[in-house]
Formats: structure tokens, C-alpha cells, sequence
């Protein structure tokens, strides 16, 4: 295997360094592609260091050399990427010996595009450990319930199983071909700064045929610390409203633009709605609430209810 592993890197002085070294270690990466994102503290300088010490680092910038978010830094990535197959690796994150093990078997069967795999949790700091328990709080290890391959992942993210298909999988326990992500147009949406792994990974699994790889234990490890900007936003406050809003508008937006079960759609367009509501306020907000709930009842059965309260 020849898999180019992308760090968007980003206020992680303290912790590239393990990341890039992580994934050396390994004999399926072909090349670690860091892109550096304009970060305020020295981490331009130790990935400087990083890609003299190591013929396979490779370091860029974006052509203004300003900050554009990790989504932005994850497409330079891909552009830039050379290998067979692509991972994703967030700078204070690491990668396990076992990263690619599934890999090395399942991607034998040419119609899997991808493969998905379970990771673990660190606590970096005791604040960051507080943050995330207090604001966050799902399982040490971030995996889901059960295998499952093709349409069934889709359904499984959306929440539209039978069963209970599990909380997710993040970007550094993904693999896809590079191929599969060329044949298409998707990329990462840069106009979200928060959730823009979550709304790729969404579309990606509509789009490719992806499968379960080892999810009972960790491929990878992701750090909680001071620093981490997902733990410090806490759950149903109106800046969490406010992005999920934009997270599920973007799938709103991408669902009108491809063929979907109409449950899917109308579980996009519900999970869209019910943020928006919840950023409104007065009366307003009481009409337009009616009128939806008239329409479609099932909102109601979205997070809406508890969003509403406290905006």
C-alpha cells in the first residue's frame, strides 16, 4: 500500500512532532503531508525541522500563506497527495500500530472505497479532560455498534437503522482510495470552521462504498487538551445551535443536489430546520414553529426539543 496521510496543522507546537512520527513508523505510509495553516504559535518552524529530518514529510502552505481551517488545509492535502490511498491525521492526534491492519486485507476487494475504523481518547490535560466530559462526554473509544459496509453506513450516520448503528468515526480512522475521491467532486466544504470532517464524511459515505474495519478497539488515538475549540462549545448553548445549523444546511444543500432515499431527505431538511428555529427568538419563532410542526410533526422528533428552551 501507498497511502499519503494528511495533518492539517494548526496551534499544535506541542504535539506534531508525535503525530508525524506516528505515522512514519508505519511501512503503508508513503508520504505524510503536512499543511500548515498560519498557526500563531512555532509550529510552522518544527514542521520546517520535521520535513528536513524526513525524506517522506512533505510541507506546504496555502499560496497566501494565510489561515483558511482545517477543511480548506485537508483539500490542499488531497491536491498535493500522491499516493494510492489517503488518511487524515489531526496534528494532536496519533496513529496506533495497528492503523492500517484491516486495511492490508479489505481493500483486496476492489469494490470498497474505504474503510473506517475505531479510535481512542487521551486526556492531554486535566482541563481538556473536564471540557470533554462535561461538554462532550460520548465513549473513550469512538466507534459504532456494529459492521457494516455500502448504503447501510449512510443510513447508519443518519440514524435511519433499525438497530442503533453507533455515535461515529472521525477522519483519523479513515482510509479511502485516492481514486474514489478524484471520480468525484467531493471535497471539504471550507466555509465550515467546525464539523466540516462531519459533513464530508457524511457525503462520503453516500458517495463510496465504505466498510468497517476494526472498530472494537483503537487504530488511532485523538488528545483532549486546553486547546481542543470542539470541547469548549457547550451542548444546546446558542453557539452550538449556530453550528450545527450550519453543519446540517450544508447537507441540505448537498441533498438537493444528489439522489436520496426520501427518508434521508427529509431527515436532512428536518435536522436543518430545527436548528434554524432555534436561533430565532419571540414571536417569530412561535409562528414559524407552528406552521412546521403543522406541516411535518416529525420535528418534534428532532433535537429541536431540546434546542428550544434555551435560545
Amino acid at each position: 500500500m501507498k497511502i499519503s496521510v494528511i495533518i492539517p496543522v494548526y496551534n499544535a507546537e506541542k504535539y506534531v512532532s508525535k503525530a508525524v512520527e506516528s505515522a512514519l513508523q508505519l511501512d503503508e505510509v508513503y508520504e505524510v503531508i503536512l499543511v500548515e495553516d498560519k498557526s500563531p504559535d512555532n509550529a510552522l518552524q518544527i514542521c520546517q525541522k520535521l520535513a528536513e529530518k524526513y525524506i517522506r514529510v512533505k510541507l506546504f502552505q496555502h499560496p497566501d500563506k494565510g489561515n483558511h481551517g482545517a477543511g480548506a488545509s485537508r483539500n490542499l492535502g488531497i491536491e498535493k497527495a500522491t499516493g494510492d490511498f489517503i488518511a487524515f491525521l489531526d496534528a494532536d492526534d496519533y496513529f496506533l500500530p495497528n492503523r492500517f491492519t484491516a486495511e492490508k486485507e479489505l481493500f483486496n476487494n476492489p469494490k470498497t472505497d474505504g474503510i473506517f475504523n475505531a479510535i481512542g481518547t487521551e486526556y492531554l490535560t486535566e482541563k481538556g479532560k473536564e471540557e470533554f466530559l462535561s461538554n462532550i462526554n460520548d465513549s473513550d473509544l469512538l466507534t459504532v455498534n456494529y459492521p457494516a459496509e455500502g448504503n447501510e453506513v449512510f443510513r447508519g450516520l443518519m440514524g435511519l437503522t433499525p438497530k442503533r448503528f453507533g455515535s461515529f468515526f472521525t477522519l483519523d480512522a479513515l482510509t479511502i482510495k485516492r481514486s474514489s475521491l478524484e471520480s468525484g467532486t467531493l471535497r471539504f466544504n471550507e466555509a465550515l470552521r467546525l464539523h466540516q470532517d462531519s459533513d464530508f464524511i457524511m457525503k462520503l459515505s453516500h458517495q463510496c462504498y465504505l466498510k468497517s474495519g476494526i472498530i472494537n478497539q483503537p487504530v488511532a488515538m485523538r488528545g483532549m487538551h486546553d486547546d481542543n475549540r470542539i470541547t469548549k462549545i457547550v451542548k444546546y448553548s446558542p453557539q452550538y445551535n449556530q453550528r450545527q445549523f450550519l453543519f446540517w444546511n450544508s447537507l441540505y444543500e448537498w441533498s438537493r443536489t444528489v439522489t436520496l432515499e426520501n427518508d434521508a431527505k427529509q431527515h436532512i431538511y428536518l435536522q436543518k430546520k430545527a436548528f434554524e428555529l432555534s436561533l430565532k427568538k419571540g414571536i417569530s419563532k412561535a409562528f414559524d414553529l407552528l406552521i412546521t410542526v403543522l406541516k411535518n410533526p416529525n420535528i418534534l422528533r428532532t433535537k429541536y426539543r431540546f434546542t428550544y428552551s434555551h435560545s
